[in-house]
């Protein structure tokens, strides 16, 4: 999966994004919809509880016949991913922020088959996206698009303000970085065509499918509008 990382459409959800649904009915709404990357990420869950969501998640994937084809990563723990794993749980990798696990110490432990994300510097971004070390990573992570109630985080720079990108600093980022970009923060279906058409390798959702009324219908509008207007 490595070789074909496929990040277009990146679904990012935990046991408190759902309003009320269950995890596992929300992923197997981005599954059938076409999303080809999903990320467990939770700050209330404990490590058995993400270690029983990953498996039921790799247990949803394998019953749609896309083990091979979709994604699975749990965001910052890596401790998670290894008892995953150890019980033969099919975890693909991790995504990690700046002020998380290195990346390097993630890659010594997973090995260089696993996929490794990093949330990028929002501070003084483009230099950075043109001068960091990305031996051990396989792509960035980039937003907000908009401010977020979901990750209030987000885009937070130095002073404690959070920076928002607009499309034009996207058409730039993807042009400056060497590996994948998956942007995300906020982002709605009326953000989807355009933002394609910035040479950005996807987007990633949380609330634009966990909190529609429809998920299902929501996910397949999302995935439709990004391949209408992805820039060849």
């Amino acid at each position: 999966m490595k070789e074909n990382l496929d990040i277009s459409a990146y679904f990012v959800v935990g046991p408190e994004n759902t309003r009320g649904r269950t995890v596992v009915s929300l992923l197997k709404d981005v599954i059938s919809a076409g999303f080809t990357c999903i990320q467990l990420r939770s700050k209330v869950a404990s490590a058995r509880e993400l270690i029983a969501l990953a498996k039921e998640a790799a247990t949803v994937i394998a019953a749609a016949g896309k083990s091979d084809k979709i994604l699975l990563l749990v965001n910052d723990r890596l401790d998670v991913v290894l008892a995953a794993r150890k019980q033969g749980i099919k975890v693909d990798g991790i995504h990690v922020g700046q002020s998380d696990i290195p990346v390097e110490i993630c890659r010594e432990y997973l090995g260089p088959n696993a996929i490794i994300g990093l949330s990028a510097r929002t501070h003084n971004i483009f230099e950075y996206i043109k001068t960091a070390e990305v031996s051990q990573v396989d792509y960035f992570g980039v937003g907000p698009l908009h401010e977020t109630t979901t990750k209030l985080d987000c885009g937070l720079d130095l002073d404690g303000r959070v920076i928002t990108g607009s499309f034009e600093d996207f058409i730039k980022i993807a042009q400056l970085s060497p590996i994948p970009v998956v942007v995300g923060g906020g982002v709605k279906i009326q953000d989807i065509p355009e933002l394609a058409r910035t040479g950005v390798d996807g987007f990633f959702v949380v609330s634009a499918v966990s909190e529609a009324d429809y998920p299902k219908a929501e996910a397949i509008k999302l995935v439709d509008a990004w391949h209408a207007h992805k820039r060849r």
